[in-house]
């Protein structure tokens, strides 16, 4: 791409990798150097946190601010009622409204370490389409509204298309998510003056449909902007760890194993990780990025101390980078380490190490724990498990035990006082 952005927020994401494509580049760029823009991306309140998968458009909310635009945060309280059948192969498990209220807590509290919020000019807002879909009269909507799509159009998108090739049942219910979708758009213009949504690039048929009914509907031109659908280096999807959703939020995923995520990034996706998800200055991560050998190592703690810093605070990177340091330098137990509490319930038969070892989190079931004892890669306290029928009475847990799952997943196990 040869094309020069006059603002800061085109630029950031232009150098830092987050562009995959734009409805008009030249246009928006000269919208945002103008002044303060308002931009949205939309998020479902499906669960209490959001995960790594979704941190590059948390981050592309906070160059938003950074660089001197609006940010607003649309939770999909209404929305969440239907589903996003986007790239599924089955429809969503409906929630109930108490859960979705409970779900977009937890997200907020997430969006508090990243954004400022508040009535200034640039502070962020957190909008709920609740607002403006719950109330909806069908007839109205289906006359003011739907008139503008085309089932054919609908029916050529990708998200749509790949679902009925694969002759999966779509619903009438998740067939309408789009035109909600676009609807929202319409909507946060009218009244937040909203200029830019923002999403992921299998996003962009919601976002264009959005631009298209606004211009139908208030002749307002707005803009779409996508960011590149991640994978690892070997294709993994973002977000995902060996046991599970890495989230955001610090009850469900602690501090440490947010941080020892990061830590653990393959050596070829760590420049990359740098410009995306931390704020050094790009010369910095293509640095950090192109260190091999044993340097490429503290490039990871770079990384790890960067992101966790953002997400959960300095003090928690610190603590996180001590309590690795202590684990895989030193060969302690590290008080940070993610730690579950037997009780004497739990031990009055004894509990079994292939228990432990699920309870722990590090194997996800008992076959799992079997498999991962008979390849060698069980230890309690760094001595190899050879036999699955060991079994640990209360004696055993006067002092706390560091289980280890290979050489990167670890766990501390105490006994209730």
């Amino acid at each position: 791409m040869t094309y020069h952005a006059k603002s800061d927020f085109m630029r950031v994401m232009m150098e830092r990798g987050f562009l995959a494509d734009c409805t008009d580049y030249q246009a928006l760029d000269e919208a945002l150097a103008k002044g303060v823009t308002p931009g949205y991306i939309g998020f479902d309140a499906t669960a209490k946190s959001l995960h790594v998968g979704s941190l590059i458009q948390i981050m592309m909310l906070r160059w938003l601010q950074k660089t001197g635009h609006k940010p607003i945060v649309l939770m999909g309280g209404g929305t969440t009622k239907v589903g996003d059948p986007s790239f599924r192969a089955d429809e969503r498990p409906l929630l109930t409204p108490e859960q979705i209220d409970a779900n977009i807590a937890g997200i907020r509290e997430v969006f508090d370490n990243y954004l400022r919020f508040g009535g200034g000019k640039t502070d962020a807002v957190m909008v709920n389409n609740a607002e403006w879909l719950d109330d909806l009269n069908y007839l109205d909507f289906l006359r003011d509204i739907g008139r503008h799509f085309s089932v054919n159009r609908m029916l050529a998108f990708e998200s749509v298309k790949s679902r009925l090739d694969r002759e999966q049942s779509l619903s009438f219910l998740e067939f309408n998510y789009m035109i909600l979708q676009a609807y929202d758009f319409l909507e946060l213009n009218r009244r937040y003056g909203c200029l830019l949504q923002m999403g992921g690039s299998d996003q962009w048929g919601n976002i264009v449909n959005g631009i298209d009914l606004t211009r139908r509907v208030l002749d307002n031109q707005i803009f779409g902007l996508t960011t590149p659908l991640l994978t690892t280096s070997d294709g993994r999807k973002m977000g995902k760890s060996q046991d599970g959703a890495v989230w955001l939020n610090a009850e469900m995923r602690s501090p440490y194993e947010f941080w020892q995520f990061w830590r653990n990034t393959t050596d070829a996706d760590v420049g990359r990780f740098l410009k995306l998800y931390t704020e050094l200055p790009v010369e910095e991560c293509e640095r950090l990025g192109a260190l091999e050998g044993a340097e490429i190592n503290e490039a990871k703690i770079r990384l790890a101390n960067e992101v966790t810093t953002l997400a959960h605070g300095a003090d928690a990177a610190k603590a996180a980078e001590t309590t690795a340091r202590e684990v895989f330098e030193k060969g302690g137990i590290g008080d940070d380490l993610p730690t579950f509490t037997l009780s004497g319930d739990d031990l009055r038969n004894g509990i079994s190490v292939v228990q432990m070892f699920v309870r722990s989190g590090l194997a996800r079931s008992g076959k799992d724990a079997k498999r991962l004892i008979a390849e060698g890669g069980a230890k309690i306290d760094d001595v190899p498990v050879t036999d699955t029928g060991l079994f640990f009475a209360p004696e055993d847990l006067q002092e706390p035990l560091k289980l280890s799952a290979g050489k990167k997943r670890h766990a501390r196990v105490v006994m209730e006082s």
